[in-house]
């Protein structure tokens, strides 16, 4: 090892100096967020957990104005609880991973209806109730109730494998970066250094270009101290994702509606309403074929271009078509008539539409 190599090892090794620096700095540079309080405070559960379940493969800029019309609406778990589903989903569209809304209402269902509204103050029960898991129990139960539990998402990962120079890749360095997290994790304040480890990674030990000269914790960091913090975590190259297609059928009726159809309440966007089409498959069907399956008997005409949407783990293209219908157009067969409906044009705003069919139907009317 060179003399320079030695004197960037790190002072001491990540543990007890590191949480007090860490929270130090978090009392000082903590992001103002709405569903914290002041450090030192304990959050409201309710709030927590919505902002929590919310936050999931979401940022933080895209949850803010989600999670505020949503407390404006339903301020308690009760309210929540108590509100149609439909409704949920509709104000959770945009959102993504629809999933955690229809957890997210049985959640509300179940606190309200069996812990009286009051949600369990441990990680062990909170994970008993419906779309909780490890990490969102861990961060609720450490936030709001003082609990010594360790959550780790993403950023704490990362923060984690840069401290420790963790060079197992991910994902199977993930019960290594959960053991060493929790040995950081102090029996007071809990909440304050799992939200600090979470604003570290956020802003300072970031992805790429970590600020380290800027980093409350670098003296601890093994990572930095051997020039190893941007290259940590290791993560092995993802397959590329694969490729579905498939057909979309647009139709308006005469008096400024959309036809819409219910998807099944279980898989991909269950409960939401999209447009009626064919089965996204790898193979795209002849037209002639596809044309088959339309929701009604019309003059249909292909939309210019195509409509792309990336879900986690494919992705999806679709040519769309459209046609215009008369007031008392009859559905056929294909549609499943019991799952349709017709929605005005100047609802589709409070409809439980997920994004990519809200592309489908911009797609559509950008022709007329």
């Amino acid at each position: 090892m060179t003399a320079v190599a030695r004197k960037q090892l790190p002072l001491r090794p990540a543990g007890p100096d590191t949480v007090d620096a860490l929270l130090a700095w978090y009392d000082e540079e903590r992001r103002d967020l709405p569903w914290r309080v002041a450090p030192g405070k304990r959050a409201d559960p309710y709030r927590v957990w919505l902002s929590e379940v919310m936050l999931q493969q979401t940022t933080v800029k895209a949850v803010i104005p989600y999670y505020l019309r949503f407390l404006n609406r339903w301020p308690t778990v009760k309210a929540l609880a108590a509100a149609p589903l439909d409704d949920v989903l509709a104000a959770w569209a945009g959102l993504g991973y629809y999933s955690r809304a229809r957890n997210l209402h049985r959640c509300a269902a179940v606190v309200a209806e069996e812990h009286g509204g009051k949600f369990p103050t441990t990680a062990a029960e909170l994970q008993k109730l419906p779309g909780i898991g490890p990490y969102t129990a861990a961060a609720i139960a450490a936030i709001a109730f003082g609990e010594p539990a360790t959550p780790v998402d993403g950023n704490v990962e990362r923060v984690v494998a840069r401290l420790f120079a963790v060079r197992q890749p991910l994902p199977a360095a993930k019960p290594e970066l959960k053991r060493l997290a929790s040995t950081l994790t102090p029996e007071r304040r809990a909440g304050d250094f799992a939200q600090a480890m979470m604003d570290l990674g956020a802003g300072v030990c970031t992805p790429r270009r970590p600020s380290c000269l800027v980093c409350p914790v670098q003296q601890d960091c093994a990572a930095a101290a051997h020039g190893l913090a941007a290259a940590l975590p290791i993560r092995l190259e993802r397959a590329e994702r694969p490729q579905r297609v498939g057909f979309a059928f647009v139709a308006l009726r005469e008096d400024g509606c959309v036809l819409l159809r219910r998807r099944p309440e279980a898989g991909l966007l269950g409960g939401m309403l999209e447009v009626p089409g064919t089965v996204w498959g790898d193979l795209l069907p002849p037209a002639h074929e596809a044309l088959r399956t339309a929701p009604l008997r019309a003059d249909w005409w292909a939309v210019p271009g195509t409509v792309v949407h990336v879900f986690t783990h494919f992705r999806l293209e679709l040519i769309v078509y459209r046609a215009l219908v008369p007031a008392d157009a009859t559905l056929t067969f294909w549609a499943e008539p019991e799952r349709c409906q017709w929605v005005a044009r100047r609802d589709l705003h409070a409809a439980a539409v997920p994004s990519v069919m809200r592309k489908v139907i911009a797609h559509a009317l950008k022709e007329n």
